[in-house]
Order: C-alpha cells, then structure tokens, then sequence
C-alpha cells in the first residue's frame, strides 16, 4: 500500500505523502515490496516499532534485529533512529521535503516504545543539521580526548550513565548521539573522493589514539564501521542473536547493552 501510494504523483500527477505504521521485525516479511517500492521510486514514510529487544515480553520472534542494516543497505531509503522527541520532529520535518524532491527518496524511522527521559533544549538550526546528517555531540568532547561513547536509539540512557561513570577517571570523554548511521555512513563513503566527511570533523577533537565504544539495540555492525574513519580502536556492541523473553533491564544486561557493559567496553579499548 505504501509503495501504491507513493506512486501517486508519477503515476496520477497529484502526490500523496502517505505514513505506514508496522513491527519493526515485520519489515522482514515485507522486504519484496519495500525493495520494488523504492526500486519504483515510491516515496512514503516507514514507521517502524519497537526496535531491538524493548518488545521484550514477547520472546525472541517478535524482537527485531537486524533491520538496521535493511535501512542502511537499502536504496533511496533514509533510515533514522533517533532517542528523543525533538530529533524526531526534525527528522520529519527534513522528510517530508525529501519525499518530495526530484532527487529525494523514502524514510525509515525505526522507534521505539521504551520511555525515555527527554532533553530540555531548543535545538539551533546547527543541530539540525547535525541531526540530519546522522550524529552529534550530545556531550562535547575536551580536545584532545582518549574516549568516546557513540549511541543510536533507545539505547540513550545506558550510554548516558556509562559516560557519567567514567568521567571520573576518564576526564573529557565524549557521547556522540547517532540518530541516521545510515545518512552518516553515506557521507563518509562518498567523501572517500569528496573530501572531509561529517563524522571525520565530528571525531577531530579526539586523539588520534582514542578509543571508541558504540552501543545500539540492534546489529553492532551498524555503528562498528566508525573505527574504520580514523583507524581508531573500537569496541561494538550490540544484539548478536535472537533474544528472550524478560525484562528490559535483564535483557540488556544479558545481551551486554546496559552501563556495565559499555563500562567493561572503555575499559578494553583504553587497556
């Protein structure tokens, strides 16, 4: 229906913008007619939920996992994964002119009902387009620091109290939120032959010895590539196998996604 849709305008002269909510493991059994509909030029927005484990009562076949990298391997699809609100309403804002430009495409928001505490902040148009992009510094590095810890959806508030906890002995280090590894990952590869990158400018303050760690409820493989930027050491973490059933927290100790983990990961890349 959604690829149908957002057909309209090429097919009818008149464009519909149409909004399709699903499982976010259910993009699976539909991946045919999400590869024609963006093959066909479709363009519609995919609003997938809950990601990763947060559907953790439900057992293992109802927690989706790699679907994060369907986002990132798909053509004309921008696959975001923000944490907070606000990220949220930017995303879609930028969206609903994407879908609607010559050169533009589909989205993929993959969310989650997990609550989370949300930031008090008006965001600048530099954030903004920070957030398009694909990451930002939501806790600013000190020049010239030995760690970074980069977070991508739900998984915020581990990867927030991890840095709150080694700050202690790791003076500086730096939480870098990204909402579109996908948009993020797209930029480094084409700057390959184009110049400086966004995540390139972002991982500048750091030293060139840093150590990365990277946490997200889904595939570690998503996120793991940052190493590749700089060279630099890092340490992925992230949903391996299919999960069980349980709370979050459990789950999230279980499968290494919670503070202990990410504080386990610091301590590897630094040793």
């Amino acid at each position: 229906m959604l690829g149908a849709l957002g057909l309209a305008g090429e097919l009818f002269g008149q464009r519909v913008i149409p909004i399709g909510t699903l499982y976010d493991p259910f993009i699976n059994r539909g991946l045919d007619a999400l590869n024609y509909a963006c093959y066909q030029d479709a363009r519609f927005m995919l609003v997938a939920t809950p990601s990763g484990l947060s559907l953790a009562p439900e057992g293992g076949a109802h927690q989706s996992i790699h679907t994060p990298l369907i986002g990132m391997a798909q053509d004309k699809l921008s696959y975001f994964e923000p944490a907070y609100v606000d990220e949220l309403s930017a995303i879609m804002r930028w969206g609903f002119e994407h879908m609607q430009r010559p050169d533009g495409g589909s989205i993929y928001l993959r969310l989650s009902t997990r609550q989370l505490d949300q930031p008090e902040r008006e965001l600048s148009p530099a954030l903004i387009d920070q957030i398009i992009k694909g990451a930002y510094w939501e806790v600013e590095p000190e020049p010239g620091a030995d760690l970074a810890v980069i977070y991508t959806g739900a998984v915020a508030a581990e990867a927030r109290e991890a840095l709150a906890l080694m700050r202690e002995d790791v003076p500086g280090a730096g939480l870098l939120a990204v909402p579109s590894p996908d948009r993020l990952h797209r930029d480094w590869s084409s700057s390959l032959t184009a110049g400086a990158s966004h995540i390139e400018k972002l991982l500048a303050p750091l030293a060139p010895h840093a150590g990365l760690v990277s946490v997200i409820d889904g595939p570690p493989a998503t996120l793991s590539w940052i190493g590749g930027v700089r060279g630099q050491k890092v340490r992925a973490l992230g949903v391996w196998k299919f999960g069980q059933s349980g709370d979050l927290p459990d789950l999230y100790r279980t499968y290494g996604l919670d503070a202990e983990a990410i504080l386990d990961a610091a301590a590897a890349v630094l040793g």
